[in-house]
């Protein structure tokens, strides 16, 4: 077996195409016909469909074999030509491809049983004769798919047990709560598949409802998910908006669960039906840049004479970090820059916030891929004229190492030390969908440059003179779907250089605890995020719109009772408080967002 499936789905998120069906349709050809019979008949159709989709940006390319079995062939009058067409449908998804484009050889359910098929031992060897040609016509690993019935995924799992090792996948159609035709789960049903030496490369799901019905699931099967995950909605079905029957298959729709998907972890995304090289190019655009983000970075040899520098202890960084590392409790309170450049209310802001007592001001960078003033020029205003340390996030999408590296040294300068390093939103996210991203690296390629900067290297392996005193911070979700890969990369990120965690905003207190709990190794400060909520629509928001961000139902039922604005606003505020006390004494301190700029919100969540 080659895995080439594997290395892939390991390595980065993998671009699949979109359906077949829909695009020869298109084409004027009849429903009441055989689609795979095109392979022969019509192979100059099926290649344009596969250029198509590898002009889009697909890194897999799925065969047109979906009912090429003998069985769906047969009420063609085609039931003789199965090895015919399946390799001739495997040829022209190479034919139109690279060497890196990897082909998925299609194998659908067998369709309704006829007079012919009168045992299960038949039907396997249908489907054992269809993935064999597309196999020997160049497939470079089996996808069987759609897989709604308990009876099909039997099937598969016996093919598997049978034949000789061959790279497959599994996808299967399901409903939001991730069951089965029959109301049967499918992690229940997966276990089929456990006892096999031949295990499937990855677990897809496809079809189904839509984008948004297919979140749901992805939601369930995630944190238990036994090997990489690959999303593949279908287009969706009308909705009724307003009395406005309104069909929600946009590209741009498309690509916004797209991003959704990567948020909560999946290794691979595509399209099923109704999807078309419309639907894939636009999700490349923006799922691409974040293939692109190294896990790790490779710095530049020194130079024998450079000297690597001791770093600056932590305690001489900022006050925000002689506290930390005194053990002493610390607060922050978010404060995002303006859209526009008058920074005169974000100063009055800060003031009012020192004056509390706070000790520093949490500054973002392009949150949700905005574009706001410059987060290091707000943060160097707020340390100037408000006479309060900042908390400057560092953003790994606008721009590249050399640009990064640059703005580090002057925040060096201009003593803006503590400083959050982040990811980031990609721009689709935003209000400026066509901007590009770079992602050079990801957060934990980042705090592994500053480690460097922190020792008088830069990126080139060069001195820079002097150890920057970078006070360095990473991120982290508590309540993320995929917590295996949250703990990875949170070990990474301190491996990497983070000298203290800031989390995503907490409501729901066990998980924090209990991240705490899976953490304390690490033996790194961890201030909580805490979000007051303003009014019921925001905590709607919050819950629905915020990956990362789980609002329990008790909390969203007493936002409810409150009547009024300014009463929703005063229970935000308690539960916010109550959340303080519950989980003081597990962290070293809190950052509060200013829910809309109120800061005053912000500090009578702090006040005692």
């Amino acid at each position: 077996m080659s895995n080439k499936l594997k290395e892939k789905l390991a390595n980065h998120i993998v671009i699949f195409d979109g359906a077949i069906g829909t695009e020869i349709y298109k084409h004027n050809i009849f429903i009441n016909s055989s689609f795979e019979e095109l392979c022969l008949s019509r192979p100059e159709l099926i290649a344009d469909i596969h250029q198509e989709y590898y002009n889009a940006g697909a890194e897999v390319l799925t065969t047109n074999s979906f009912g090429a079995n003998a069985n769906k062939l047969a009420q063609f009058g085609l039931g003789d030509k199965v090895r015919e067409i399946n390799i001739a449908a495997a040829k022209l998804a190479r034919e139109n491809s690279d060497d890196e484009t990897l082909i998925a050889g299609s194998v659908g359910p067998i369709g309704m049983h006829g007079g012919a098929i009168d045992s299960d031992e038949k039907i396997i060897a249908m489907l054992t004769e269809q993935l064999q040609a597309l196999l020997e016509g160049g497939a470079d690993f089996i996808l069987f798919e759609s897989l709604a019935t308990l009876k099909d995924i039997e099937y598969v799992a016996k093919i598997v047990e049978q034949q000789p090792a061959f790279d497959y996948m599994v996808s299967f159609a399901v409903n939001r709560e991730l069951e089965l035709q029959h109301g049967r789960s499918l992690l229940a049903v997966f276990k089929l598949f456990t006892p096999l030496a031949n295990q499937p490369l990855a677990i897809g799901l496809n079809c189904g409802s839509g984008a948004e019905e297919m979140l749901s699931a992805l939601e369930i099967l995630m944190p238990s998910a036994p090997c990489p995950v690959v999303s593949r909605p279908n287009a969706g079905l009308p909705k009724s908006i307003d009395n406005r029957i309104i069909y929600m298959t946009s590209p741009e729709y498309f690509t916004t669960y797209a991003m959704r998907y990567v948020n909560l972890g999946v290794h691979g995304i595509g399209g099923c039906c109704g999807t078309g090289p419309e639907h894939i190019a636009e999700m490349a655009k923006s799922i691409k840049p974040l293939t692109k983000q190294k896990a790790t970075f490779v710095a530049g040899i020194a130079d024998q004479e450079t000297e690597v520098l001791p770093p600056v202890p932590n305690a001489d960084k900022s006050k925000f970090a002689a506290k930390i590392v005194a053990g002493e409790w610390v607060t922050s309170i978010e404060i995002t820059p303006p859209r526009g450049f008058d920074l005169s209310s974000t100063i009055e802001k800060a003031k009012q916030c020192r004056e509390a007592g706070i000790d520093a001001i949490n500054i973002p960078d392009g949150p949700r891929a905005s574009s706001r003033v410059s987060p290091i020029v707000t943060a160097y205003e707020i340390q100037q004229q408000a006479g309060i340390e900042a908390v400057l996030h560092c953003c790994c999408r606008d721009k590249n190492l050399i640009g990064m590296q640059a703005d580090l040294l002057g925040c060096a300068w201009q003593q803006i030390n503590n400083i959050l390093f982040i990811t980031g939103d990609p721009p689709k996210l935003g209000d400026y969908p066509f901007a590009s991203a770079v992602f050079d690296v990801d957060a934990i390629g980042i705090l592994q440059v500053v480690s460097q900067l922190n020792r008088g290297i830069d990126v080139g392996g060069k001195s820079i003179g002097k150890s920057t005193p970078i006070f360095a911070g990473a991120g982290a979700d508590p309540n993320a779907i995929d917590m295996k890969r949250e703990y990875r990369r949170l070990r990474e990120k301190v491996a990497a250089g983070a000298e203290y965690i800031i989390t995503q905003p907490v409501f729901a207190v066990k998980p924090l605890l209990d991240f705490m709990d899976n953490i304390a190794d690490l033996n790194t400060p961890v201030i909580a995020g805490i979000w007051p909520l303003a009014s019921y629509r925001n905590a709607e928001f919050m819950k629905n719109e915020v990956p990362g961000v789980v609002v329990p139902d008790e909390i969203m039922e007493r936002m409810a009772a409150a009547d009024t604005r300014e009463e929703q606003r005063a229970v935000g505020i308690a539960i916010a408080k109550e959340c303080v006390e519950q989980i003081r004494h597990a962290v070293q301190g809190i950052q509060v967002s200013a829910p809309f700029g109120n800061v005053q919100t912000a500090i009578a969540v702090i006040d005692d």
